[in-house]
């Protein structure tokens, strides 16, 4: 620094100026917390109506007397048995939706590819291949069973996607591996088919959990997946700092201390325990992990100490509001939620496409 800048910076007029730089830098980092907060609660409140949107509306609808009655335990009147039903497939509809959201989350800043998605991937696809076949094959059919195979088969999947969207020339492209996804999802779903065709007793069992719900919950299985959830949602959320460093690429990345290898296997390690586990529990349910945390990086920027709490109470909302949607469309039948979320996904996952090739030219 020259003698000239020296004596600026030590003037008083310069001492002011920097004291009104850290100021503004000190008003403008309060700003954006509150900005942040007031966004958090207004998902929460939004959450919440959600919530008792999901209790009182269905096939049949329940007074504010049958929900406080089934809360306190009750279940004698049919207003009261349907909010007792009802009650799990909210709570379901919850997590699944929160571990879609920070699964897709975690994807996006692993392969720095903003069309990754579980679905897209064919991580779910891979985790209901292992399902069906270990159910044809070995006859498994307890929760735990279930869900380790679809976990392993999540992994697999993973791995064989990354593996071919690495080979030829620049490596693991966005588009290499959405191609490779893409192409591996739809393999696997015709395998699965031709796996479950000639097991008539199983097939029709199998086409609603493939369409993708949350309508079987019971607390037992809810039990049964939220350890499983919970790991992996710890996982994701302990490599936001991380995927932070990821985001500015594997070279920058290293530079920052950061070990590119080790965090890259820790977030998709998170990402592919929590995909398996929800479609073990819920099905293949497609396009929630590659809305919401679009969405919330308009909300609140994209730096993952943020994003991903954010992603998780986003994801619950987006699909515990398609649940209640399926519902009402269709009165008395139902909508599966995977049929809402598809419908609500095909045109943003078309949008998010050309606006990256907008940016391309």
């Amino acid at each position: 620094m020259s003698a000239a800048t020296q004596a600026r910076a030590q003037s008083p007029s310069g001492a002011r100026g920097a004291d009104a730089a850290q100021s503004a830098g000190a008003a403008q980092l309060v700003g954006r917390a509150a900005g942040r907060s007031a966004v958090l609660l207004g998902c929460l409140v939004v959450l919440a109506l959600l919530v008792c949107a999901s209790v009182a509306f269905g096939v049949r609808e329940v007074s504010l007397h049958d929900i406080a009655a089934a809360l306190g335990g009750a279940s004698d009147t049919v207003g009261e048995a349907a909010v007792v039903k009802r009650l799990p497939r909210t709570v379901l509809a919850i997590l699944v939706g929160a571990a879609l959201a920070l699964s897709g989350a975690s994807m996006q800043a692993v392969t720095r590819n903003p069309l990754a998605d579980p679905a897209i991937f064919g991580i779910s696809s891979g985790a209901s291949f292992a399902v069906v076949l270990g159910l044809v094959l070995f006859g498994l059919n307890t929760p735990y069973s279930t869900m380790a195979v679809a976990i392993i088969g999540s992994a697999a999947a993973a791995i064989f996607v990354y593996g071919v969207g690495s080979l030829g020339r620049g490596g693991a492209t966005p588009l290499k591996l959405a191609l490779a996804g893409a192409a591996t999802a739809a393999a696997l779903t015709s395998l699965t088919a031709a796996v479950m065709l000639p097991r008539v007793d199983l097939l029709r069992t199998y086409q609603f959990w493939q369409i993708g719900g949350v309508g079987g919950a019971t607390w037992d299985r809810i039990a049964t997946v939220l350890p499983v959830l919970a790991l992996g949602a710890l996982i994701v959320l302990a490599s936001a700092k991380s995927l932070n460093s990821l985001a500015l690429g594997d070279e920058m990345a290293a530079g920052l201390g950061e070990h590119v290898g080790r965090a890259r296997l820790t977030a998709t390690a998170g990402a592919v325990i929590l995909a398996g586990a929800a479609t073990a529990v819920a099905g293949p349910i497609g396009f929630v992990g590659l809305i919401v945390p679009h969405l919330c990086r308009l909300l609140v920027g994209p730096d993952h100490r943020v994003l991903l709490p954010f992603s998780a109470v986003v994801g619950s909302c987006l699909l515990l509001a398609g649940d209640v949607a399926g519902r009402l469309i269709a009165r008395p039948a139902e909508i599966e939620v995977g049929i809402v979320t598809a419908l609500i996904g095909a045109p943003v996952f078309i949008w998010i496409v050309r606006r990256q090739k907008v940016r391309a030219l």
